[in-house]
């Protein structure tokens, strides 16, 4: 039996985990179930009812899509692990991932407040402080890359940080039409990473239709 991952691949978070799958090589099925037609069976793994949500081969379900890249790279160990494993590059992988994140996570609620209110209930002041932490975000990431040499946010070798940054970068990038040339080595190291193939086989455009 493969692990199952659970979720749709247009969530940022569900994206990243397949992507780290297929870079690592772990075999795996895909239940693509949406959290508003599908959340009856997420929640029969994932009691919250999030995505993404992986059941491994003895059963056992992890959720949260930190703690899911976490197993895996504790599953093939320090030399393949996207995440180093200890000292300064394991810090700034990490900080580099939390801004990728919160950037999304900020994002989001920019998206949801358009999208799930009536116009009548929508806060603008509440949007445009999301906005302006989530190009915050961006900023910090752009002049980290713009910085330093090399074709990956910590030089010549992917990690986790380029995965889990070009993920949310292309989701806020369809779902809020950001422009390319607000963030120029952001976009270019995303296209970069958007051609490989784990990427190109996970990529699912974001549909505010869907919601």
């Amino acid at each position: 039996m493969s692990m199952l991952l659970i979720g749709m691949f247009d969530s940022p978070f569900v994206r990243r985990v397949a992507v780290s799958l297929k870079l690592l090589g772990f075999a795996f099925e895909h239940a693509n179930w949406s959290v508003g037609r599908d959340l009856a069976q997420i929640r029969r793994y994932s009691p919250l009812g999030r995505v993404p949500a992986v059941v491994l081969e003895d059963g056992e379900v992890l959720t949260e899509s930190a703690a899911i890249l976490d197993h895996l790279d504790c599953v093939v160990g320090p030399e393949r692990a996207l995440v180093p494993t200890k000292g300064a590059a394991r810090r700034q992988v990490l900080q580099l991932m939390a801004l990728a994140v919160g950037a999304a996570e900020k994002g989001r609620d920019v998206i949801y407040e358009r999208i799930a209110r009536p116009p009548e209930k929508r806060h603008a002041p509440w949007a445009e402080r999301c906005g302006s932490q989530m190009h915050g975000a961006f900023g910090e990431l752009e002049r980290w890359h713009a910085q330093r040499p090399g074709r990956w946010l910590m030089g010549e070798q992917l990690t986790q940080a380029d995965i889990t940054l070009t993920c949310m970068w292309t989701f806020l990038r369809e779902g809020l039409a950001l422009e390319d040339q607000l963030y120029p080595s952001l976009a270019a190291l995303a296209e970069r990473c958007e051609a490989l193939p784990e990427l190109v086989t996970t990529h699912m455009p974001w549909f505010p239709a869907k919601f």
